[in-house]
C-alpha cells in the first residue's frame, strides 16, 4: 500500500492529458512493436556488411513498417499539450476570465 501511495501521482499522470491520448501513453506496445521487426531482422543477419549496410537494412525496414501504422488518436490535441493547455480528467479547461 506504501509504494502504491507513493506513486499514485506518477501513475495517475495520464489523466492531465486528452482523453483521446490516454491509450497511447498506458502502453509501451507501439514503440516496442516498431524495434520487434528490426531487432528480428538484424540478429538473423550477424555481420551482414557494413555499418552503411546495416543502417540502410533497418531504413528500408522502418520504411516498409511505417506503411502499418496508424495516427495518433487525438493527434490535433497535441499542440495544446506542448504549448500547457491544462486537461483535468482528460477534458480540456477554459481559462478563466482573467486570462
Amino acid at each position: 500500500m506504501d509504494c502504491l501511495a507513493k506513486d499514485k501521482a506518477s501513475m495517475l499522470a495520464f489523466y492531465d492529458y486528452p482523453i483521446e491520448n490516454w491509450q497511447h501513453i498506458r502502453t509501451a506496445n507501439p514503440v516496442e512493436s516498431v524495434f520487434a521487426t528490426i531487432r528480428l531482422r538484424t540478429t538473423k543477419t550477424k555481420n551482414c556488411g557494413s555499418r552503411a549496410t546495416t543502417l540502410a537494412m533497418v531504413f528500408k525496414l522502418i520504411e516498409t513498417a511505417q506503411k502499418k501504422w496508424f495516427r495518433l488518436r487525438g493527434y490535433k490535441l497535441l499542440a495544446d499539450v506542448v504549448s500547457g493547455v491544462k486537461f483535468v480528467n482528460g477534458i480540456k479547461q477554459r481559462c478563466p476570465v482573467s486570462c
